[in-house]
């Protein structure tokens, strides 16, 4: 299995908003060959930081997707967001190999 993380920091106030994206997202990605599961984490001491959590079947999974039209698609209208508070933020991206369970 492969995890994937990616980790925001939204202005004071946002995560609500940003919460209601996600629950109302595309699932576009649900879809994909290898997905397994998508989380959506909020810290519970600063609750301003998110972390999407993506697990796939393999790495090569992931990767066929991140190399995809939809994928590309998906992340080019955030980038359009019309809050461009929020639409600027960078997300920090870890990749993980699960080696036991």
């Amino acid at each position: 299995m492969f995890i994937v993380t990616s980790t925001v920091t939204v202005p004071p106030g946002k995560s609500g908003e940003v919460i209601d994206i996600y629950r109302n997202r595309s699932r576009r990605v649900d879809r994909a060959d290898g997905f397994q599961s998508f989380r959506l984490l909020q810290n519970m001491k600063k609750p301003e930081e998110l972390t999407v959590q993506l697990e796939w079947e393999s790495k090569a999974a992931y990767l066929a997707w991140a190399r995809s039209d939809e994928f590309k698609e998906i992340h080019d209208l955030e980038k359009n967001y019309p809050d461009q508070e929020l639409a600027g933020i960078v997300p920090t991206v870890r990749q993980y190999e699960v080696v036991t369970e």
